[in-house]
């Protein structure tokens, strides 16, 4: 079952990434977000195998529209002689995120309890779509009276 995220992140990223090169970042950015944050929910709320198996892969479905695509994301907007640096700087907040969400949720868990912590996590992914949806540019390439342009 943990296999399932991963292993349903990984092989779509593959058709997500490419995909957000023709539609757009944002289209996929915030739906992505959503969809982590029903697949959180849908784990913590179910006591069925069919249930963890359909959260579990709702995570990874999430997870695949958002990765590659904020990755993108940030190269569109970077400059090109720091492209390289922006993409290292985003990858350290991005991980030392990683570090402090899951010490945080640690203590969140011990405070209060485990289903407390992953519905914060939930809300936490929810609102990030929102925020996206609302406030994000499009960053990706657009076709203007049929020609591709990049943003």
């Amino acid at each position: 079952m943990k296999a399932l995220h991963p292993g349903i992140w990984g092989v779509l990223q593959l058709l997500t990434g490419s995909l957000s090169d023709r539609i757009g970042r944002k289209i996929l950015i915030y739906p992505g977000m959503i969809v982590q944050a029903i697949g959180v929910w849908t784990v913590l709320f179910t006591n069925t195998f069919v249930g963890w198996i359909t959260g579990m892969s709702l995570l990874g479905i999430g997870t695949a529209l958002v990765y590659p695509t904020l990755l993108a994301a940030i190269s569109d907007i970077a400059r090109p002689r720091w492209r390289a640096t922006s993409l290292g700087v985003y990858r350290f907040w991005r991980d030392l995120g990683f570090v402090f969400g899951a010490v945080g949720i640690g203590f969140i868990a011990d405070l209060f309890s485990l289903g407390v912590a992953l519905q914060l996590v939930a809300w936490i992914s929810l609102c990030s779509g929102v925020f996206v949806f609302i406030v994000m540019r499009e960053t990706g390439k657009k076709k203007v009276n049929g020609a591709t342009i990049t943003k």
